[in-house]
């Protein structure tokens, strides 16, 4: 294997801690099955699904994401105090302005950081991930809160079907930081766009191009809208481009990598993707049985669930990939050193 070092790199950053939250409500396919015209096996058989978590009435975005801060923070044994900047990746913000990233500031209590929102849908994370290791690599800051929150519910038409049987509310967090001497941390990054798939998943009001009237509310354009197949498709295709580039990049085979961890959408896409790049599945984490597609909470929480079953360890070769909205792209390899 031979690890390719960017020569513009002065430091090299790494992932040190991670801090997860799911609000306690669940919505189970059978409950569903009283909501809409479905079934559970209809749903699990389809996109792998058995439960979702919602938040309760009152509870936005800035909520889940300050949850799993605590918890990241927690994990790393450090206050709010020595956080120096916060990405928050969300399409789902408490409000369109001020940022999201403001609101967990403040009540994150991070005097000293500055930050800001992130939107690309379900590949927010990965992207910020980047963003947040070039910080780091940079020199500019030593302790960056990557955080992915998405309030699912918050957008979702629950006599839709087609949509509400997908998504779920959730959160998670890292927390970015120079890799030591001996240790690799992030490695390298694919990511990329395609405008022209913007019509086959949005939700078309509310912006500047529809602003929120009667109108838009009794058309149901602050919802969900999604062309399943188109994405579906789009979807299989690109997260194994996006994988096969950054590894061909970087001298790596995908028997090296020991931990894929997909974004969670439809669990027919992270399979059909793994058997297409010839990974077993016993390297894949899938838990989308239990959260749904959170959107932007998806790898973090997928992270999460690696380390509980044991399937992550610390010099293990990471490879994430992500696909969502916009269509966004995004791929990322390193080396996990908790």
């Amino acid at each position: 294997m031979s690890l390719i070092v960017r020569p513009h790199v002065s430091r090299r950053a790494k992932i040190s801690a991670l801090g997860t939250y799911v609000p306690p409500r669940l919505l189970t396919n059978k409950d569903l099955e009283k909501m809409v015209e479905t079934s559970d096996e209809w749903i699990y058989s389809r996109v792998g699904i058995r439960e979702r978590h919602l938040v309760e009435p009152g509870m936005a975005t800035s909520d889940m994401a300050v949850g799993a801060a605590k918890h990241c923070l927690a994990e790393r044994g450090i206050e709010p105090s020595d956080v120096e900047a916060i990405i928050i990746a969300t399409v789902t913000p408490d409000m369109f302005f001020p940022a999201t990233a403001c609101l967990v500031q403040d009540k994150l209590g991070a005097k000293g950081a500055w930050g800001f929102d992130l939107s690309a849908a379900c590949s927010g994370f990965v992207y910020g991930l980047q963003m947040g290791a070039k910080l780091v690599e940079s020199g500019a800051h030593s302790k960056v809160l990557v955080i992915g929150a998405d309030t699912m519910s918050s957008i979702i038409d629950y006599t839709d079907r087609s949509t509400c049987v997908l998504f779920g509310d959730g959160a998670g967090a890292v927390l970015i930081e120079p890799a030591s001497v001996d240790e690799i941390g992030m490695i390298d990054f694919v990511h990329e766009i395609d405008g022209s798939g913007a019509s086959a998943l949005n939700m078309p009001g509310g912006g500047s191009l529809h602003p929120s009237t009667m109108d838009t509310v009794q058309h149901k354009m602050h919802y969900v809208h999604q062309d399943g197949q188109s994405v579906y498709k789009f979807a299989v295709r690109k997260m194994v481009e996006a994988s096969e580039a950054v590894l061909s990049r970087n001298g790596v085979t995908i028997d090296e990598i020991t931990c894929f961890i997909p974004h969670q959408a439809n669990k027919r896409i992270i399979t059909s993707s793994a058997e297409r790049m010839g990974l077993p599945l016993e390297r894949v984490v899938i838990n989308i049985d239990r959260y749904g597609n959170t959107t932007a909470g998806t790898i973090p929480l997928a992270m999460g669930t690696a380390l509980e079953e044991n399937r992550l360890h610390k010099g293990d070769l990471v490879l994430i990939t992500s696909v969502g909205a916009g269509f966004t792209v995004g791929a990322l390899l390193l080396r996990w050193e908790i």
